[in-house]
């Protein structure tokens, strides 16, 4: 139990054995303790007065006056106590308990801030999963970056949790992909009686593979029409997944599986699904087309599964891609869909109810759209190509931890706009450049202190640390863990963000407050192991996010 949780346990504890001592009711109930949003009104506060005044039957400024009448301060570390307003209970507490944080961060390292109770739940997060015909776009940078800093705040939460990216890798468009080349190819062997199919797709990538094999690969010429099809969808998807693949490497995304759409239908996956859900009674006939009754389960509409040329649709693979899921013994299923498939939200969790798992397990996250902004205009265009704007141009215009900080810095469900200056500006003012400068600074504090022989690893009189901003820097280091559980439990990685630059914003103005190398050896080793502590504190966070904490800057 982190020292945040370890307070309001004791706190929750003493309350409940005031309102026992004062006999004020028989039964207790829940006692909720929070901390207020404004510090004025104390470190820890509670309105358990209001929620007993009919219990009680008295006005509840009388029935806080009674619980802090017989409530134990040395217990919890109260220094005073205030009643406010109709009832609140407001709690000062007298901070000693804060330096705990300090030697167990200095003992934990790497793994401070981690839950250490794993939880008994298993999760696969699937994010990103773009199709495999052209370049990452900032939409699917956004995913990227967002799913890869949940999937670690996840992990850090103590959640068994598998990173996966659904390889779309059959279907028409894989099929317009294969065209395409194919025209391309025999374009670039002088041929051009193959023309492009009227949805392929006409990227200058296309026109190298084609290149590419006409040099390489002149007997492709001689297949048959099917064969050949075969062979260049194959080629086209590899080709377009090993540079998928290297734009996510290079962005520090990775995957524990790449799950192939193909292998539903090589495994005969999606007939046994079919099958499953028809037995139950969930599909039917009409207008020569296969249908499922998914608004018997909260859709609007019931829909289609097999088109009436007998084709299946998307939806029916995506079924048993997820029932695939279930089956491989995942407890939550975490979706990252882009901004165009909120639609898609309620058939796919009705789905799951006609094959009998509660749709409950299967969360949906939209992302929402992003838009490039450079000097207060929109972007849309990629100076290097012409073409609509990629992850790597992202990546080479602003570096990967500018792009991965900003792009994870707003809720995914709102929309946001980049700003390509302020992600480049070596100043205060570019959140990123701020959060790092900190951990810069502490780092330079740390040198300078090993240089003058000061060490943390012997006894510590942490009694030393007295400055209110550094109290108020403890109090942000204490909640790290708890902020790690509250944007795992509401799926929220941007809280982690804000946790960042809440943390860099309070080691600044203790920075500028308190001197931390001064001839006091006892207070400067103690205000030396603060800085470390903050330290590791900022690296373990940064590294959530997946960005790099410079020593200098």
């Amino acid at each position: 139990m982190n020292i945040i949780d370890q307070v309001k346990a004791t706190l929750i504890e003493e309350i409940s054995a005031s309102i026992r001592k004062a006999e004020l009711v028989d039964e207790i109930p829940e006692i909720k303790v929070e901390i207020p949003k404004d510090d004025k009104n104390g470190d820890y506060s509670t309105n358990i007065a209001m929620v007993l005044t009919k219990l009680a039957r008295r006005n509840p400024r009388d029935i806080a006056q009674a619980i802090a009448d017989h409530f134990d301060t040395t217990q919890a570390h109260v220094k005073e106590i205030d009643i406010a307003g109709p009832g609140f209970i407001n709690f000062y507490l007298d901070n000693t308990y804060l330096t705990e944080v300090i030697p167990e961060a200095l003992r934990k390292d790497e793994a401070f801030g981690r839950v250490e109770t794993a939880k008994d739940e298993s999760i696969l997060l699937e994010y990103v999963s773009a199709n495999p015909t052209g370049d990452l776009h900032i939409g699917h940078a956004r995913n990227a970056a967002v799913g890869d800093t949940l999937a670690n705040i996840l992990d850090a939460a103590g959640y068994d949790v598998t990173r996966e990216y659904y390889i779309n890798d059959a279907g028409n468009q894989i099929t317009n992909l294969a065209r395409s080349i194919e025209a391309r190819y025999f374009e670039a062997l002088g041929d051009t009686s193959h023309e492009m199919p009227e949805d392929g797709y006409h990227g200058k990538d296309i026109i190298e593979i084609g290149q590419d094999l006409a040099e390489k690969r002149p007997e492709l010429k001689s297949l048959d029409d099917a064969e050949r099809l075969k062979t260049f969808r194959q080629l086209g998807v590899d080709y377009e997944m090993e540079k998928l693949r290297q734009d996510l490497a290079d962005f520090n995304i990775h995957f524990d599986n790449w799950f192939s759409e193909t292998t539903l239908y090589e495994k005969g996956d999606i007939q046994a699904v079919l099958d499953k859900m028809s037995d139950l009674g969930y599909t039917y006939e009409a207008d020569g087309a296969t249908w499922l009754r998914t608004s018997d389960f909260k859709d609007d509409k019931d829909r289609v599964l097999i088109k009436k040329d007998g084709n299946y649709t998307y939806f029916l693979p995506d079924i048993a891609y997820h029932y695939d899921k279930i089956e491989r013994g995942n407890d939550v299923l975490i979706d990252l869909f882009g901004a165009d498939h909120h639609g898609y939200i309620n058939r796919l969790k009705a789905s799951m109810e006609t094959f009998g798992v509660d749709s409950d397990r299967l969360e949906i996250q939209i992302m929402q759209m992003v838009r490039l902004m450079q000097n207060g205009e929109e972007v849309k265009m990629s100076k290097r190509t012409g073409n609509a704007i990629t992850l790597r141009d992202i990546m080479d215009e602003v570096g990967i931890d500018a792009a991965r900080y900003f792009l994870t810095m707003r809720s995914p469900d709102t929309h946001f706009d980049f700003d390509m200056e302020l992600a480049k500006q070596q100043s205060q003012d570019n959140p990123v450049y701020y959060a790092q400068y900190a951990h810069a600074r502490i780092c330079s504090i740390l040198q300078q202190a090993e240089e003058r022989g000061i060490s943390t690893s012997g006894e510590l009189d942490l009694s030393q640390i007295t400055n209110d901003k550094a109290i108020d820097l403890l109090k942000k280091v204490a909640e790290f863990e708890p902020t790690i559980e509250s944007a795992a439990e509401h799926r929220a990685p941007h809280r982690m963000t804000n946790y960042i630059q809440d943390l860099a914003a309070h080691f600044h103005k203790f920075y500028n407050a308190q001197k931390v190398l001064t001839d006091d050896e006892a207070q400067t080793t103690a205000y030396v192991a603060l800085c470390e502590t903050v330290n590791i504190t900022l690296r373990n966070a940064l590294h959530l996010v997946g960005v790099t904490a410079p020593e200098n800057m």
